[in-house]
């Protein structure tokens, strides 16, 4: 009873906290880790204890299968060389570089728990990063780079500490040696993801309890998790795959009625996980500080400061270099990009730079370190300093970074959303062109009015008979079908795509409702 307790308690102070930071305006994850920190010191604390392979599945997954659904595969491509960059050579040159500062001041670690100390620091977390920018409208480059990136530098760091952490246990480290088994990870990663998708929407199609298609979702992302970690493959990019897969197939082959209550569902869900995993960084600093011997606490702490130093650095140099090589570039051969976006600028690589919060995932693989393994505590110490540094540091001047510098773009998404509001009008009034009778007259006035007034919710009246509904029925499968091929030809990415599925989701279950 007294973990229950516990529990909603946690809970109810994180709906506090995260109320607090909205009402001040800043990242709700830095007031809930720091919260987490203060309740842990309360007198008569007790700990919360997750165990620490439990960690990565509960609060890792289900925000990687909803990123990774969200995520625009056109945008990414657009994007693909900053993107790769900050996934590959910003996570292997903080590794590289943590490993190296951990073992000039710890000279006994051994190399390869300092490069397990490394990748655990090296992924940014795009949650508070985010939970800044979107509601500043930022120019939808730079969310989409940061959310194409937090897709997939957990998988690139994740795998370097795996392979750490087993040359830990065997005694040495072999780039020859562990080399087949990354790259079978990541190839085995790519082929299963998509395979496991397809499955996923197989059985997800037979489900038509809206409930249990909602439980069964939740299941899955973790049974891929679990999987996918049996099977020796990278989890991370596993259901990233996964979800990428589903995210283009399941749009045109879920009914509305399922749609609605399951994406409500999982944005409170999602949001309830964030609560109790951003806590949870801030209540595990008290069992780690009574474990360390007093005269250890002054030698760790500067360890720790020297890490957070690192990791801000790393990231500002190589991006900041990144940002004037694409600059040059484009003062040479032109800027010609193949869609309206913002043109990099010395502003969006700060912003780019900047953002680099750690998250749950540091946390979670510090934990997940064997009991045994050398130098943990100082590891952990490090981990949390380096999460709880970069989001107040960060997290709490990013917003103001973003205000100076003023980036505006034309908003590339809005306009992609009226052109494909326009089509889907046409599209769907087209589904009955030839047809004059008086109920398509009521239908074409009321479907042009619902989508050419931008409503935003379904509120238009549609009493009538049968054949009125059919025709509206008509109408709206046109407009889907006809927004699935912009999106399939690359003519409006995912954002814009799913602002007018909603707008027909809610059209489509007022008729619904209205039929029942």
């Amino acid at each position: 009873m007294a973990e229950l307790e516990q529990l909603l308690g946690l809970f109810v102070a994180g709906i506090i906290l995260a109320a607090a930071a909205r009402r001040v305006g800043a990242p709700y994850p830095v007031f809930l880790a720091l919260g987490g920190g203060l309740l842990a010191f309360l007198p008569g604390a007790r700990p919360f204890n997750i165990p620490p392979d439990v960690v990565l599945a509960l609060f890792v997954a289900p925000v990687l299968l909803d990123a990774a659904y969200d995520a625009s595969l056109r945008d990414l491509r657009d994007n693909w060389a900053v993107v790769t960059g900050l996934v590959v050579f910003a996570v292997g040159l903080t590794t590289a570089a943590v490993a190296l500062v951990v073992h000039l001041l710890v000279p006994a670690m051994p190399w390869a728990a300092a490069i397990a100390a490394g990748a655990i620091v090296a992924p940014p977390d795009a949650v508070a990063a985010t939970a800044v920018l979107r509601p500043m409208r930022p120019p939808h480059r730079i969310l989409t780079v940061l959310e194409g990136e937090s897709l997939l530098n957990d998988a690139s760091a994740l795998i370097i500490y795996r392979l750490a952490v087993t040359a830990v246990a065997a005694s040495g480290f072999s780039i020859g040696a562990v080399a087949p088994t990354f790259l079978l990870a990541v190839a085995g990663s790519v082929i299963v993801g998509p395979l496991l998708g397809s499955l996923l929407m197989r059985v997800m199609e037979r489900v038509q309890h809206i409930p249990t298609a909602t439980i069964l979702s939740f299941v899955s992302v973790l049974g891929i998790w679990l999987l996918a970690e049996q099977l020796g493959l990278s989890a991370v990019l596993t259901v990233v795959c996964c979800a990428i897969w589903v995210a283009r197939t399941a749009p045109g082959r879920t009914p509305a009625r399922m749609r609605i209550p399951t994406y409500a569902v999982w944005d409170t869900v999602l949001f309830a996980l964030n609560i109790l995993a951003f806590i949870f960084i801030g209540l595990q600093l008290r069992p780690i500080w009574e474990r360390l011997a007093a005269g250890d606490r002054t030698r760790y702490l500067a360890v720790a400061g020297a890490v957070l130093v690192t990791v801000i650095v790393v990231r500002f140099a190589w991006h900041m270099s990144f940002n004037a090589v694409v600059r040059w570039r484009h003062r040479t051969v032109g800027f010609n990009p193949p869609r309206p976006m913002l043109r990099p600028t010395v502003g969006s690589g700060l912003v780019i730079s900047w953002a680099g919060m750690r998250g749950i995932v540091t946390v979670a693989a510090a934990l997940a370190l064997p009991s045994a393994f050398p130098y943990r505590d100082l590891i952990v110490l490090t981990a949390f300093s380096v999460v709880l540094g970069t989001l107040v540091i960060q997290g709490l001047t990013l917003k103001p970074l973003l205000r100076a510098l003023n980036l505006r773009d034309n908003d590339p998404v809005g306009q992609e959303v009226i052109a494909a509001r326009q089509r889907a009008l046409s599209a769907g009034l087209g589904s009955f062109a030839h047809d004059s009778s008086p109920v398509c007259e009521s239908v074409r006035i009321e479907f042009s009015g619902y989508l050419a007034i931008q409503q935003t919710s379904a509120d238009t009246d549609m009493t009538g008979n049968s054949e009125r509904i059919r025709i509206y029925r008509g109408a709206l499968h046109a407009a889907r079908q006809e927004i699935l091929t912009m999106r399939a030809n690359d003519e409006i990415g995912d954002d814009a795509f799913h602002q007018i599925e909603e707008e027909l989701d809610r059209l489509d279950i007022g008729i619904a409702s209205e039929r029942a």
